[in-house]
Formats: structure tokens, C-alpha cells, sequence
């Protein structure tokens, strides 16, 4: 890297590092979203909340098909 690149690399470094927090957290949330555990707990909370009443039967098809949306895009 060299001396120039020290010196002129490190005020940079903060911003860089920030950078790779971003990256990290958007790969974190993509694997989530697009984890077949998390999307079956999903989709069974969303039957729970059927069975029990608390949605009606279109709030759970809408909310089933934003959750297999999110999965495939």
C-alpha cells in the first residue's frame, strides 16, 4: 500500500468501514428473507392468526402472498 496509501487511505476508513456495515446488514436481511425456515414461521403465523380470528381469510391470502413474494424476489 505504501505511504501515500496509508496517508491518504485513512481518512477514508471510517467510510469504508461503514460501507462494509452496509453490506453486511443487506446480506443479512436477504438471507433472511429468503430462508425457508423464516418464510414457514412466517406463513404459520399468518394460519395462526386465521384460526384464531384475528385476520379475515383475505388479509391471510394477502399476507401469504407478500410473504412468497418477498421469498422469490
Amino acid at each position: 500500500m505504501g505511504l501515500f496509501g496509508v496517508l491518504f487511505g485513512w481518512p477514508l476508513a471510517p467510510v469504508q468501514v461503514l460501507i462494509r456495515l452496509g453490506e453486511l446488514i443487506q446480506e443479512q436481511v436477504d438471507q433472511q428473507l429468503h430462508d425457508p425456515a423464516a418464510v414457514r414461521r412466517q406463513l404459520d403465523e399468518v394460519e395462526e392468526a386465521l384460526a384464531a380470528g384475528r385476520i379475515s381469510e383475505e388479509e391471510a391470502a394477502t399476507a401469504m402472498e407478500e410473504i412468497l413474494q418477498r421469498m422469490i424476489s
